[in-house]
């Protein structure tokens, strides 16, 4: 393998608690554990939740759907599993989701495995033994030769800094930390903060309860109407019959999903023509509305033309002129932010008991006991509010927690730039540390299943490697790191995504370094170069097995 060699200093091999740690039970974690288990390594899994399900565990908020067809957004490595389990409809509810994730995890007997409750501390690397200890909150200490982060891109919920937060006297809530008990919002006051994707999809159902819902708006956002439906049996049995192939292409896909693509720019075609396109998509529903047309991401004037068309659908629903223009997005090209998928949520400020604020005019000065007091010392009083203001993406779960690689670095000392890793799954200083969908793959411009399948049956296929060859250590190349980093800032600079503060830059967290963290560069061709590095003895990696003492 490339860069086999003796690790200097070495000890003789010492004997791990467990091969393999898994942090995380959400999608990556439950089929991390199934891999392993298939090659016979003694693997064990910590979960800070008390169940299966991961994102799907935590985001219970009214609403919360998946923006990725059910008939798609499922595992693919078992024809078992997708051919028994049916879907209600066709973009699956938080629930729904849910139940899914504790049938594979029942079905395939996961659990026994993983222990609920239960939050990793820290993980630190020991050189001499070429192994981690990893210490979690309940006082588990344990030694393991490999530690695989499935920790999710979604999973470490921020609130806003705002004054006083703590000071308000009614209940407060947050989209991806929602209680697991029925909250009933009939007839109250309640104030929603943020617009992206969890308030897209929690202020039409809150807004349907409460006595009177008020949005504050610093950041207006594009979302497509998703049509959803029940599922339709022939649809349903259409891509059951052909699951595999429709895998196949999905996974050649830009994105990890099947969808009619279109090869004409939006530029080559007459007004009329483009006109028909973007109508005939938004009627299907759902974020495909995105390759209406094939630049709408690398061509400014052509994206402006999508965007134009979502402003004057916004214009045609929303009955006040005023309350339409501030909902229609203009300071970032449509898809540059994470598009939305919607239920009637336009149509939700057509109501008499929903009111929208403006933070660019007048921003959020303070929290205070009653409600909410703005600059202008304007005070909304709220029964509740709900924080819908996202997450510490991508990076905040792992520089969370002490991990500690070659030396004493901690991965958030060597993060603080910003997050450096070699093809988003290994960060150079820490050996045997795994990442599943982390910055620098595909991983949220993608869909997530299709990317975490593929991260770890590439992990997998390594360690049947090191196995094979009696290899106790990888570690990325602070070369091949560099040159991957400069790769992934590339390619992100040749499309319009950079032109957004959104949280793919992470700069919806204060003080977190502005750097486009997924890579853009596509599914399918990230795929390739994964196997290309493998194929090649695992190019960018120096592997090595311990000195006899």
């Amino acid at each position: 393998m490339n860069g086999q060699q003796r690790i200097p200093g070495g000890a003789a091999p010492a004997a791990p608690d467990v091969d393999v740690v898994v942090v995380g039970a959400g999608f990556a974690g439950l089929y991390m554990l199934y891999r392993l288990r298939g090659l016979g390594l003694r693997a064990r899994a910590f979960e800070q939740a008390s169940g299966v399900g991961g994102t799907w565990w935590w985001n219970r908020y009214p609403g919360a759907r998946c923006d990725v067809e059910s008939m798609q957004y499922s595992y693919g490595f078992s024809d078992e599993l997708q051919q028994e389990w049916k879907w209600s409809e066709r973009f699956a509810s938080q629930p729904e989701i849910l139940r899914y994730a504790n049938h594979v995890a029942d079905r395939l007997d996961l659990r026994r495995d993983i222990s609920f409750s239960t939050r990793v501390q820290q993980a630190s690397w020991d050189e001499t033994t070429d192994l981690w200890t990893v210490r979690t909150d309940k006082g588990d200490v344990v030694r393991a030769r490999h530690v695989v982060m499935a920790t999710g891109c979604l999973s470490t919920a921020r609130l806003p800094e705002i004054e006083g937060i703590d000071s308000f006297g009614g209940k407060t809530f947050h989209t991806g930390q929602w209680p697991h008990e029925k909250v009933d919002f009939t007839g109250q006051r309640v104030g929603v903060i943020g617009t992206g994707s969890s308030a897209i999809q929690a202020i039409p159902v809150i807004a349907e309860q409460a006595g009177h819902l008020t949005v504050f708006q610093r950041t207006a956002n594009f979302s497509i109407p998703s049509h959803n439906a029940p599922m339709d049996e022939p649809y349903e049995q259409e891509w059951k019959s052909d699951y595999p192939a429709r895998r196949a292409k999905a996974r050649a896909q830009h994105t990890g999903i099947l969808r009619n693509l279109n090869d004409k720019g939006a530029l080559e075609v007459s007004e009329e023509e483009r006109r028909a396109e973007y109508e005939r998509r938004w009627a299907v529903g759902g974020t495909a509305f995105m390759v209406s047309f094939n630049d709408l991401v690398t061509n400014e004037e052509a994206n402006r033309t999508a965007a134009e068309f979502v402003r004057s659908k916004i214009r045609e629903i929303v009955k006040d002129a005023r309350t339409a223009e501030l909902l229609a997005p203009k300071d970032h090209p449509i898809g540059t932010k994470r598009i939305c998928a919607d239920t009637g949520y336009y149509e939700t400020f057509n109501r008499s008991n929903v009111s929208l604020v403006d933070l660019r005019s007048n921003p959020i000065a303070r929290i205070v006991p009653e409600g909410v007091q703005l600059a202008d010392g304007t005070v909304h009083e709220f029964d509740a509010i709900v924080f819908a203001t996202g997450f510490d993406a991508m990076t905040g779960t792992l520089t969370s927690m002490d991990i500690r690689g070659v030396g004493g670095e901690t991965l958030a000392e060597k993060w603080a730039a910003g997050p450096r890793t070699y093809l988003g799954l290994c960060s150079a200083g820490f050996p045997n540390l795994f990442m599943v969908t982390g910055p620098g793959s595909p991983s949220v411009l993608s869909n997530m299943i299709v990317s975490i399948e593929q991260h770890v049956d590439w992990i997998t296929q390594c360690l049947a490697e090191m196995q094979k060859k009696s290899l106790t250590r990888i570690e990325a190349e602070r070369e091949a790191e560099d040159k991957w980093v400069e790769h992934n800032n590339e390619v992100a600079h040749r499309t319009l995504y950079p032109r957004a503060g959104s949280w793919y830059m992470g700069a919806n967290v204060k003080g977190k370094p502005r750097v486009f963290m997924p890579y853009i560069g596509g599914v399918g061709t990230y795929r390739k170069i994964c196997e290309e590095v493998a194929a090649e003895s695992y190019r960018g990696f120096r592997l090595g097995e311990p000195v006899a003492a």
